[in-house]
């Protein structure tokens, strides 16, 4: 579902830095259909598409199961990997990617790239040039329906873990808060489930009527201790309707309204204590739909030798985080992360019409 726009981009925005030449599916059909939407030259299998020792890069846009094995199988057939988050669904998957990258000299990268897009990088300046003063606080909330509607061709997977609030939609968040305020420290929270079941309510829906099991927490709050000393709560449902995102950063000389990090673009604001409500205009490119900035950034990287922005380091501390919040839950007790990472390097000011390195 999600390849449509990733392969619109990779195909037009970045062909200044990719291009695509094989697409592989399960459902040989559906890999045939979009290789015709994009003029796509090879429609492989996954063994074909891992042998062609042209290809460089490999999208991983599969299940969130299949993530971790499709990667480590890229990886060992000599691909840098570019993969759908999340990273993995365990720890232990997760690193053994990452260190089976550095092993072989490979570069590995994970969505979201939303926090490359203007919204989140203008952020970044307005905290790093100062205008918020010290940030000490940060909130964000993501409410939204959940999977009885049936409209999804594998609506199943989002009541597994990996299609849940926090695996699903968190890693728009988390990733853009540590890209605000650097690294996660220590974690709690409280997961819950408020039904084991739905039934399928919408007479559109293939699945109409079907009762299916929800295998995974639907209702989460966190809090979220940073090595910085700031301090940020999050509170992700997907048991109500609609889509109610928000995200703020909280400063000493000001409160920054944040766009949703779900998104590239997206209105900033900042409140400061003498009660002026500033709009603020973004400072970098990139506000439209840029799904595989993540991927072009990577391409940059290889030919650079620099660290790409979307790294599987930054994935792994998102499912950290996430993975923490659960355990939390579950022993009622804080958690310390073990893993850490650098902020990314913000986007260099000035850049060209899809150009990612000055």
């Amino acid at each position: 579902m999600i390849s449509n726009i990733y392969l619109k981009n990779c195909t037009g925005m970045f062909d200044n830095i990719l291009e695509v030449t094989a697409v592989a599916d399960l459902v040989p059909e559906l890999a045939r259909k979009r290789a015709e939407e994009y003029n796509i030259p090879n429609v492989y299998t996954v063994d074909e598409l891992l042998g062609d020792p042209e290809i460089e890069i490999v999208l991983n846009l599969t299940a969130p199961a299949a993530h971790a094995p499709l990667n480590l199988k890229a990886l060992h057939a000599g691909k840098h990997v570019y993969t759908e988050k999340p990273f993995a669904l365990t720890r232990a998957d997760a690193e053994e990617v990452l260190a089976l990258a550095e092993q072989k000299g490979l570069l590995v990268g994970c969505a979201p790239d939303t926090f490359l897009g203007a919204g989140i990088q203008t952020c970044i300046k307005l905290i790093d040039d100062g205008w918020i003063g010290t940030p000490y606080a940060a909130s964000g909330t993501i409410i939204m329906g959940n999977a009885s509607g049936g409209m999804h061709p594998n609506f199943q997977n989002f009541l597994k873990l990996g299609g849940d609030p926090v695996m699903d939609m968190g890693p728009y968040y988390l990733t853009a808060l540590v890209a605000l305020l650097g690294p996660v420290r220590r974690v709690t929270g409280s997961a819950q489930q408020l039904n084991k079941e739905i039934t399928i309510n919408n007479p559109k829906s293939h699945a109409y009527g079907q009762t299916v099991p929800v295998e995974a927490p639907t209702n989460v709050t966190a809090v979220l201790d940073f090595a910085n000393g700031a301090v940020a709560s999050l509170q992700a449902a997907k048991e109500s309707f609609g889509y109610a995102p928000r995200l703020e950063v909280y400063g000493t000389e000001g409160n920054l309204i944040v766009p949703d990090p779900n998104f590239f673009g997206g209105a900033i604001s900042i409140k400061f204590a003498s009660g002026e409500m500033k709009d603020i205009p973004h400072s970098h490119p990139f506000a439209e739909e840029c799904r595989g900035m993540g991927v072009a950034d990577m391409a940059y990287a290889i030919q650079s030798g620099r660290s790409n922005r979307a790294s599987g380091r930054l994935a792994c501390h998102v499912l950290d985080i996430s993975l923490g919040i659960f355990e939390a839950s579950e022993t009622e007790k804080h958690v310390h992360l073990h893993s850490t990472v650098d902020r990314p390097k913000p986007l260099p000011l000035g850049l060209k019409y899809n150009m990612l390195d000055a």
